[in-house]
């Protein structure tokens, strides 16, 4: 798949101060920026076009990508109307993209998926959606339980499988722009209902794959701590 299409509109005021002078995706995790990782991940699975909606601080992203040449991609901007991420995908596809499928994401996401099999899979399945699944890594303490009520035991960042979520990680088929409405989030409006009519495909992230996203300040610094794992450098 040639095309991906990167939401980056929001003001981002969990990162504050990181995003008084600029967009979240422009904010440095181990001294480059949100979007260089992404777009350094989507060229690796031969991605050539970028199609990114845009609003908070624009002109940034705007500067930063005719600083770097565009890093070799074919780029595109659409206005981020700021109704919410369901107008903001169905006016970024509308505009720019032609493709029958294509990676739809979130500007805040890291991940070492291999983008490949997820690709795969919706080509052979042909869903509307597929969507990316990692198990839910709890920030808080899990607290074991045992006889007579007494706490035995505390696991922090514990994993937990049987919670998959979203990261914000998509293959789209252009036929979703016919269910994408005027205002609201993606997640409450059209996937909510594609899930009821079985439109939406998981493809859950396997040993060794990883996800974050970058929310906090301390996001960043644990994002920091597994991208050098990651050695994409």
């Amino acid at each position: 798949m040639k095309t991906a299409v990167i939401i980056a509109g929001g003001k981002s005021l969990r990162l504050m101060p990181l995003t008084s002078d600029k967009p979240k995706t422009l904010v440095e995790v181990m001294h480059k920026p949100i979007l260089y990782w992404i777009i350094k991940w989507l060229k690796k699975y031969g991605v050539e076009h970028l199609v990114m909606a845009v609003a908070y601080k624009k002109e940034e992203i705007y500067k930063y990508m005719k600083d770097n040449d565009n890093f070799g991609l074919k780029v595109d901007f659409s206005e981020d109307p700021g109704i919410g991420t369901s107008a903001a995908y169905k006016l970024a596809i509308a505009q720019y993209v032609d493709d029958e499928d294509f990676i739809a994401m979130n500007s805040d996401e890291l991940t070492n998926m291999d983008l490949s099999k997820m690709i795969e899979k919706h080509v052979k399945n042909r869903p509307l959606v597929t969507m990316a699944l990692a198990p839910l890594n709890c920030r808080v303490s899990v607290v074991k339980v045992g006889d007579g009520d007494k706490i035995v035991g505390f696991e922090y960042g514990k994993k937990l499988p049987s919670v998959p979520v979203s990261i914000g990680i998509y293959v789209f088929n252009r036929k979703i722009l016919d269910k994408m409405t005027g205002t609201g989030s993606l997640e409450s409006t059209v996937f909510h209902r594609l899930a009821h009519d079985g439109g939406i495909l998981a493809h859950m992230l396997t040993d060794g794959e990883e996800w974050y996203t970058i929310n906090t300040v301390k996001d960043v610094e644990e994002a920091a701590v597994e991208l050098k794992k990651w050695k994409l450098e």
